[in-house]
């Protein structure tokens, strides 16, 4: 080998790896440079569902439908190499693999948690932030205060706090979070069954664009807001679509309230479809046949201009 072409060599090898031991953004991804990826759509239980031997769940294992991970959203700003969280589920180890592989790859795993409240498939994931999992310190953690204080005095939480795995950063409602000078994180209060905490959603600001992520609440008229007025207010809007009618489980469906995305759908009747498509429905329950690919409830909904979260799928900010 010629002396010149080996030290050239020796120069493209060096290089390359001195690139993959910092950080690494994957730009095939999006041309984006601040949005917003669907990182799971199912409710809390996931899909397939425990304990679930309907036809909705055999569509799992019979492979008519793939499965799906718990609701969370992944913020990219790939011009300031950050990224975060909504929620931390069951499924979080793929989830932040995801934000690795296909997004933005750092040596800070992620930049910082949002946390919507204390049902099973919004905090839980935490756990994988302890030393049984990723023992880092510090991953910084954002919750409103009745949330912060239950993981502050219950276990294992109260653990991952103490040997400093997480970093609690107390929000307040209506108080906005500036992350950059790119993305601001605004914490609002809505009604939801709050056994262990408050519930929140949030509108999340980029430089061209604006969301809104509800992913839990009750009703959309036991709220102090009206839906309507605050999707027309931002470009995007992730709704709670937990159910799609009433009388869709074996249980009193008032022990679990939710919008039904039929009364979504009717409360939306008489807007206009650039409305009406800023509506995308998340948070899915497994009963929900809008969960099913290709199923026609979900194609009438579609035809009338909403929208249906998809794992994978990117939205700018």
């Amino acid at each position: 080998m010629k002396p010149l072409f080996f030290f050239s060599f020796l120069f493209i090898i060096c290089t390359g790896c001195q690139q993959n031991s910092t950080q690494k953004i994957d730009k095939h991804t999006t041309a984006f440079k601040q949005y917003i990826t669907v990182l799971g759509i199912a409710q809390d239980g996931g899909y397939p569902h425990i304990g679930c031997q309907k036809e909705c769940c055999k569509n799992y294992y019979n492979g008519k439908n793939p499965a799906k991970k718990v609701v969370s959203l992944g913020l990219i700003d790939l011009e300031n190499t950050q990224k975060w969280l909504f929620d931390a589920t069951p499924d979080i180890s793929t989830q932040l693999a995801e934000l690795e592989q296909h997004h933005l790859k750092k040596e800070t795993i992620i930049d910082g948690v949002f946390l919507t409240h204390a049902h099973i498939g919004h905090y839980t994931g935490l756990m994988y932030f302890g030393r049984e999992a990723l023992g880092r310190k510090n991953t910084k953690v954002f919750a409103m205060p009745k949330m912060k204080t239950f993981l502050e005095e219950n276990g294992p939480w109260s653990q991952l706090i103490d040997i400093q795995n997480i970093a609690i950063k107390r929000l307040q409602k209506d108080s906005t979070i500036v992350l950059n000078n790119r993305l601001k994180v605004t914490p609002f209060v809505v009604p939801h069954r709050d056994e262990f905490s408050e519930t929140v959603g949030y509108t999340i600001e980029g430089p061209k664009k604006t969301a809104l992520f509800i992913p839990d609440i009750d009703k959309w008229h036991k709220w102090k807001k009206n839906i309507i007025e605050e999707v027309k207010k931002v470009d995007i809007a992730f709704l709670d679509a937990s159910f799609l009618k009433d009388g869709e489980i074996n249980r009193p469906m008032s022990e679990i309230p939710h919008p039904f995305t039929s009364e979504t759908v009717a409360l939306f009747k008489n807007e206009s479809i650039e409305t009406k498509h800023k509506v995308i429905f998340i948070h899915f329950n497994h009963t929900n046949p809008t969960l099913q690919t290709g199923s026609k409830e979900r194609k009438q909904i579609e035809k009338l201009g909403f929208q249906f979260a998809k794992e994978g799928q990117n939205y700018e900010l």
